[in-house]
């Protein structure tokens, strides 16, 4: 075989189908989010970012900032091991005090990003269950799938949301053979909520575990923004959730929350956390700070909501297409790989915006989109600029 020749001809096929992923270089300054200098496609200027996951600028918070160099110059830039081996520091340990009691339950755990705390429980849970069937929904994130699919336990897809399809799979397993739920809260790429009400009735139902990953709603709803699964006042009611310290809260890892047993149960036994150097010091003690600040940043929360409504009007007003699932995720339909691509590469380079396309494999073919995420600090004028900007790129386009 002629590996080359494979490597490029595979290249060339999405470059073909438009979507081809160019990363550009962000350089984000601090104090001046969501205003950033974005190099692109061999230019360089400051854009307005749409489209980052920093969605309440935690990652430039002052105090969140001070806390880290105050840590990195006393306790060095990384854990010096894995978690059993020296690795684990008091920043850790507290700050997975604070996550347990930030969500209501025994124990929790920190991962090196949320993508490893949901590949590696997932598939720890279900490969060492005994006979486990694993319930996952259609839109669930790729770490989630890469989990299970690594497990090899027997699996159904359920339709996105559709609690009908997932009964009917309940139905043909016997209620004596142990299973997992497996959902989001908040998906990533539609912005819509899950049934979570209606998932947990049917998790005892049919004695399953329930799993939620709530990465895109952690911070950002809830009283003191521990996620929908407290907006919706069912604390302590799923056995794990799973949530991350890359999104709101404006740092980099992941984590699992739940009961002391299954928590100790991963620690215990999944690869994804006992063969991995731990997270650096100065990171989980920013974390720990920045949800310390969130915890009580309800006026932070409310800015941002109206910010994002204030965008959704305008988009509507001006007839743009997007879908409105009433949070702070907004899909903006384009439904073309390509067009999707030329849009991004024109808002950038004739208007300062920086949007990034999300093609295939991310969401399906035909409905590719952007995903524009307001934060608590794009002004009126930012959002006018976005809409204006769209407005007539989709006329042209």
């Amino acid at each position: 075989m002629n590996y080359q020749e494979f490597f490029e001809q595979e290249i060339d096929k999405i470059k073909e189908e438009g979507r081809y992923r160019v990363f550009a270089n962000v350089k984000r300054i601090t104090g001046s989010f969501p205003k950033a200098i974005v190099q692109m496609n061999g230019i360089s200027k400051e854009a307005t970012l749409w489209c980052s996951n920093d969605y309440l600028g935690m990652g430039h918070n002052a105090d969140v900032l001070e806390e880290m160099s105050r840590v990195i110059l006393s306790s060095g830039s990384g854990a010096g091991g894995t978690r059993n081996i020296s690795g684990t520091t008091p920043y850790h340990t507290l700050l997975e005090e604070e996550l347990a009691k930030w969500h209501k339950c025994d124990s929790a755990l920190v991962f090196t990003s949320g993508y490893v705390a949901n590949e590696t429980t997932l598939s720890t849970l279900a490969s060492k269950i005994p006979e486990c069937i694993v319930l996952s929904d259609a839109l669930n994130h790729a770490s989630m799938i890469e989990g299970i699919s690594h497990s090899r336990a027997r699996k159904f897809i359920f339709r996105h949301n559709d609690m009908d399809h997932l009964k009917s799979f309940l139905d043909q397993i016997p209620k004596y053979q142990p299973k997992i739920i497996a959902v989001e809260s908040v998906y990533s790429m539609e912005g819509d909520v899950a049934p979570l009400d209606e998932i947990l009735d049917l998790a005892r139902k049919y004695q399953a575990l329930t799993y939620v990953d709530e990465v895109h709603a952690v911070g950002m709803y809830g009283d003191d923004g521990a996620g929908k699964i407290h907006e919706m006042n069912l604390d302590g009611e799923f056995d794990l959730i799973q949530g991350t310290l890359g999104k709101a809260i404006g740092c980099i890892g992941g984590y699992i929350a739940g009961g002391k047993s299954i928590v100790d149960f991963v620690r215990s036994f999944s690869p994804g956390f006992i063969f991995t150097t731990a997270l650096p010091p100065a990171i989980t003690s920013g974390a720990l700070k920045s949800i310390q600040i969130l915890k009580n940043a309800s006026d932070l929360r409310a800015v941002h909501q109206e910010a994002v409504t204030q965008t959704k009007q305008a988009l509507s007003k001006a007839g743009l297409p997007f879908l409105d699932h009433y949070t702070h995720i907004i899909p903006f339909i384009i439904g073309d790989a390509a067009k999707c691509k030329e849009i991004s590469k024109t808002l950038f380079q004739e208007f300062g915006i920086y949007v990034q396309p999300i093609n295939y494999p991310t969401v399906p073919k035909g409905s590719e989109r952007f995903r524009i995420t307001p934060t608590p600090y794009h002004t009126k004028e930012d959002i006018d600029h976005l809409v204006k900007a769209l407005s007539l790129l989709m006329k042209e386009l």
